[in-house]
C-alpha cells in the first residue's frame, strides 16, 4: 500500500544533459579487495537504436543505505524503493564510446555523506553532454550510505555499511581519516585512467559489455579537473594537495570542517566553490576565503534560492517525497539551478584546462553577474 507520508507513486524525473553530445554510462570495478575502485562512468556516446536508460537506484540495497544514513530509519527501504525504486537516468547504459582525437578532458567526482555515485546523475550527464569524461566514485570509507566489493573471481560480493561517528571519538579526527582516504581513491582513480591511456589493459570484474581501451586515445590527460559535492567537495580540495595531475578543483557546498587548517596553505591550484544559501557557516566561508586570499583565481559563489540538497538529483523529486527527507526545499526552480552550477563549473574548467569550446561565455556566472549568483564578499548575507 502506498505510504502518502513519502509521496508515493510520484516519480524522479532527472532532466537530459543539455550539451551537444549525447551520454552514455557505464559502471567499473577494478581491484578485488577495497583498494580497488568503484566508479559509474559518463561520456559522450554514439546514438544507438533501442538504448536502454539505467536505473538511478542501481539495487535494492542502497534504498536500505540510504533509509539508514538520510533517514536513521532502515525500515522506510521498501517505501524508498517503492517510490524511487523504478526511476532511471535519461543517458544510454553501454553506449557505444564517442572517440575524440583530440582527447576529451576528465572530471573525477566525489560524492557526499551518506550518498553514493549515481545520485549526481543530473550534473554528471550535464558535463558529459559538454564533452567531458565523468568519473564518478563511489568511496569505501564508510561514508557512502552503503556500496560493496567484488572479494574473489567468484564474485564475492563485500557490502561495506554507512558508519556514524562511532561513541566517544571526536567527530573531526574520525572525518579527517576518511577525507584523507577518499582524496586518495580521487588520486587511484587518476592513475587507472593515466593507465589506460598508457595501454595499460584494466579488466572491469564487473564484466559489463563495455571495453576500458576504448578510452585510450581519446582522453586529453593533462585536462583534468576534481569535483564534489559536499564532504566531496572539501575531498576535492584535499585532492589538489595530493596530485599535481589535477589542474583545478570544483568544490559544490563543500564541507570544509573535515580538513585540518595545516594543509591550506599547501592547496596549489585555483578551486571554485559554488555554494547554496543555506548550508555553509561563517567559520566554513572563513576558509574558503583564506584560499581565495592565497590564489586569486579562486572563486567563491553562492547560487541564491537554493539549498544543500538542490546540487544533487534529490532537487528533482516532486515537492512532498523531499520535504519528507529532507525539510524545507530551495526557491529556486531545480532545472535553473543545475544551470548555474554547471555552466559556472564550465565556465572554470574553460579557464584553468585551457578548453578550445565556447564555455567562457558564462564567464558571468564567476563575477556575480545575475539576478541568482553572489560573489565572495556578500556571501555571509544568509547567516547574519
Amino acid at each position: 500500500v502506498a505510504d502518502p507520508r513519502l509521496g508515493m507513486g510520484a516519480m524522479l524525473a532527472l532532466p537530459p544533459g543539455k550539451g551537444p553530445h549525447r551520454v552514455g554510462c557505464t559502471d567499473v570495478m577494478v581491484g578485488h579487495t577495497r583498494q580497488g575502485l568503484f566508479l559509474r562512468l559518463f561520456y559522450p556516446c554514439l546514438p544507438r537504436a533501442g538504448a536502454t536508460e539505467p536505473l538511478w537506484i542501481p539495487r535494492p540495497e542502497y534504498c536500505g543505505g540510504l533509509a539508514d544514513a538520510a533517514l536513521g530509519r532502515r525500515w522506510c527501504s521498501v517505501l524508498l524503493s517503492i517510490a524511487i525504486g523504478s526511476c532511471r537516468v535519461p543517458v544510454s547504459w553501454n553506449g557505444p564510446f564517442k572517440p575524440c582525437s583530440k582527447g576529451y578532458p576528465l572530471i573525477i567526482f566525489s560524492h557526499g555523506l551518506g550518498a553514493f555515485q549515481t545520485l549526481y546523475s543530473s550534473l554528471c550527464t550535464e558535463l558529459a553532454s559538454w564533452g567531458f569524461v565523468v568519473a564518478a566514485l563511489e568511496h569505501r570509507d564508510h561514508s557512502a550510505a552503503t556500496t560493496y566489493s567484488c572479494t574473489g573471481e567468484a564474485g564475492t560480493e563485500e557490502w561495506i555499511p554507512f558508519q556514524r561517528v562511532p561513541q566517544g571519538q571526536k567527530e573531526f579526527y574520525f572525518r579527517n581519516k576518511q577525507v584523507h582516504q577518499r582524496a586518495q581513491e580521487c588520486v587511484r582513480a587518476l592513475r587507472l585512467f593515466q593507465g589506460i591511456a598508457g595501454g595499460r589493459s584494466v579488466p572491469n570484474i564487473l564484466h559489463q559489455d563495455w571495453d576500458l581501451s576504448m578510452l585510450k586515445d581519446s582522453l586529453d590527460l593533462s585536462k583534468v579537473a576534481v569535483m564534489g559535492h559536499s564532504f566531496g567537495g572539501v575531498t576535492a580540495v584535499l585532492a589538489l594537495v595530493k596530485e599535481p595531475g589535477f589542474r583545478c578543483a570544483v568544490a559544490l557546498d563543500a564541507w570544509m570542517f573535515p580538513l585540518e587548517n595545516v594543509l591550506y596553505p599547501e592547496v596549489p591550484k585555483p578551486v571554485l566553490f559554488i555554494n547554496t544559501e543555506k548550508f555553509q557557516t561563517p567559520e566554513s566561508i572563513a576558509k574558503m576565503k583564506r584560499l581565495s586570499s592565497r590564489d586569486s583565481q579562486t572563486r567563491i559563489v553562492t547560487v541564491l534560492g537554493t539549498v544543500h540538497e538542490d546540487q544533487t538529483d534529490f532537487a528533482f523529486l516532486p515537492g512532498q517525497l523531499f520535504s519528507r527527507i529532507f525539510g524545507v526545499r530551495g526557491t529556486l526552480d531545480p532545472h535553473k539551478a543545475l544551470a548555474i552550477t554547471s555552466r559556472a563549473a564550465l565556465a572554470f574548467l574553460h579557464r584553468h584546462l585551457k578548453l578550445q569550446e565556447e564555455f567562457g561565455r558564462w564567464d558571468e556566472l564567476l563575477e556575480g553577474v545575475g539576478d541568482s549568483v553572489v560573489v565572495d564578499a556578500p556571501l555571509c548575507r544568509s547567516h547574519l
